[in-house]
């Protein structure tokens, strides 16, 4: 049985036996939970249906957010999308930004979500795999099997860094998830265990030192933002590891670095709004027209 302590263990493990990443965790999973593999392909194919139903519910012109300082990015992304043939990223991508954007809105707005791993990172494995799956017809099966892959990687990040920003700040939330995605996107695209591996490491790499600094402590500016910026460091870290670009840090190494880097953080910028755009004049401007002087 697997252990979930390093990526390396793995990736070696499901490179030895000639299976994907997600087979393996699969068996993995049902031998330890003493449980039929189809009834937990159904649980993760719930995760999807709801995270489908986010990507819906989250594109509409009048969501708005609890506080009211957020809503309607979804649909803006979209509106601009149709019109500009997808903008600068192309449509692809821009279709998988706007679904980034509806989870994250959704969250804000007290909406239904998967935690991918966190609310606050929520946007960006839907954002992901959803639009493999819609845009580009990648069948159910093979989404939810890379679902249990990046679930794999991301209790080996929780367990040998961190996921939460309260701890380690945004890279332990959006860097998770961006590495999570990676991993996921990469082996969907039928990349290697060991690519796998190299695209997490290479997503983590790219947002080292994120800090966590909510605009009066509210999940929504930057951090619905970050969520895009997160997809689209999974989906380029995804395309150079299929490359065979190399990323030279291991992938285990780079979240131990994860890790410290979370540790040498301030507390100001660990999820208490003490500094970083939370502190500007406009931050502070904002949290008083939530919550008054």
């Amino acid at each position: 049985m697997l252990k979930y302590e390093s990526i390396r263990e793995i990736a070696d493990a499901a490179a030895e036996k000639g299976l994907r990443i997600g087979e393996l965790v699969l068996h993995d999973q049902a031998e330890a939970m003493e449980q039929p593999e189809e009834e937990l392909l159904g649980r993760m194919r719930e995760n999807f249906a709801v995270m489908r139903q986010a990507v819906e519910s989250g594109q509409n012109r009048d969501l708005r957010s609890m506080s009211g300082l957020t809503g309607g990015e979804a649909y803006l992304m979209k509106q601009y999308a149709a019109r500009s043939e997808g903008g600068l990223c192309g449509s692809f991508l821009a279709g998988a930004v706007v679904r980034a954007l509806a989870v994250a809105g959704t969250n804000a707005a007290m909406g239904r979500i998967v935690a991918a791993p966190t609310a606050g990172s929520c946007g960006i494995l839907p954002g992901c795999l959803v639009s493999l799956y819609e845009d580009r017809g990648v069948d159910e099966r093979t989404i939810l099997l890379s679902m249990f892959t990046a679930g794999a990687f991301g209790m080996v990040i929780a367990a040998k860094a961190g996921i939460s920003g309260a701890q380690g700040g945004c890279q332990a939330e959006c860097g998770s998830a961006a590495g999570m995605a990676a991993a996921a996107l990469t082996e969907v695209m039928g990349g290697t265990p060991g690519q796998c591996a190299d695209a997490c490491a290479i997503a983590v790499a790219c947002q080292l030192g994120l800090v966590c600094d909510p605009v009066a402590g509210l999940v929504e500016i930057p951090c619905i933002k970050r969520n895009v910026s997160g997809l689209m460091i999974a989906f380029s870290s995804a395309d150079l590891a299929l490359a065979g670009v190399a990323p030279k840090i291991p992938a285990d190494e780079c979240i131990d670095a994860m890790r410290e880097v979370g540790g040498a953080m301030p507390v100001s910028l660990k999820e208490t709004a003490g500094g970083g755009l939370a502190a500007t004049p406009t931050g502070q401007k904002l949290r008083e027209q939530v919550f008054g002087e």
